[in-house]
């Protein structure tokens, strides 16, 4: 049975006393669950988040992470530095990411590698654009997008990575993605790495969806049978809203 998985991107947000509250919060209050439930801080607080969630259920996991192991690479983060603090799983790919820094599939692919080399665990982002979606390319890009930075990978590397969809043009765009389009994507996605790893990985890898989960929304979109829990940003900031969250899957 493959994982369920609530995780919280909290982006550039909150600051470290910010941060050991929101954590100390989530950790009373977290529900008993199966899901795996992890909090993505910004860099500069990871360390002390590692240490505020000792002997708790939540995972604390980085937002993204340089390709190289070491070198002149003036503000980047290396995998190993994340793991020698206790960070064991990173965040690739997401849309902010992707738009806003420039980073491509070619790059990603790069990421990806050096990931697994470092034996870490992986949530891997993807999805469309809203121009992609209205011209009727979301399947393309999306195929696109898991074939040019994952397809070169052995079987063995799919049990460290974790998908996650992101519908670009539902976040922040005044569009709304329902349950069931969601799960249409879903199943695309699952039947993408059917074709290209055969049905027992596909079946087994764990496909998070990331766009705007809410905890009114949560229960109808996690009931999905493609969709394995989600990747959630803006309402993994408040601890209620992100407990709600994980009360829907």
């Amino acid at each position: 049975m493959r994982s369920k998985i609530v995780a919280g991107n909290w982006k550039m947000n909150k600051n470290l006393d910010e941060t050991r509250a929101l954590i100390n919060e989530l950790v009373q209050k977290l529900p008993e669950t199966s899901a795996e439930v992890m909090v993505a801080p910004t860099f500069v607080n990871l360390s002390e988040a590692v240490k505020s969630v000792a002997g708790s259920k939540v995972e604390v996991v980085a937002q993204n992470m340089h390709f190289e192991e070491s070198g002149a690479f003036t503000g980047e983060i290396a995998p190993g530095m994340l793991k020698n603090i206790g960070v064991n799983t990173v965040i690739l790919g997401h849309s902010e990411r992707r738009a806003y820094f420039g980073e491509t599939d070619t790059l990603l692919k790069k990421k990806v590698d050096r990931a697994l080399a470092q034996g870490m665990r992986m949530i891997f982002c993807f999805g469309e654009e809203l121009e992609d979606r209205k011209a009727g390319k979301h399947f393309d890009v999306v195929e696109s997008q898991l074939r040019n930075a994952l397809f070169h990978l052995p079987k063995e590397a799919w049990k460290h990575i974790v998908l996650a969809y992101e519908p670009v043009w539902a976040i922040g765009t005044g569009e709304t993605a329902s349950p069931e389009q969601a799960q249409e994507m879903h199943a695309f996605i699952r039947e993408t790495i059917t074709s290209g790893f055969g049905e027992e990985i596909a079946e087994a890898v764990t496909i998070l969806y990331g766009g705007s989960v809410k905890p009114g929304n949560a229960s109808e979109i996690f009931s999905k049978p493609d969709v394995d829990g989600g990747l959630i940003g803006g309402a993994a900031l408040k601890a209620d809203d992100f407990i709600g969250i994980i009360n829907g899957i």
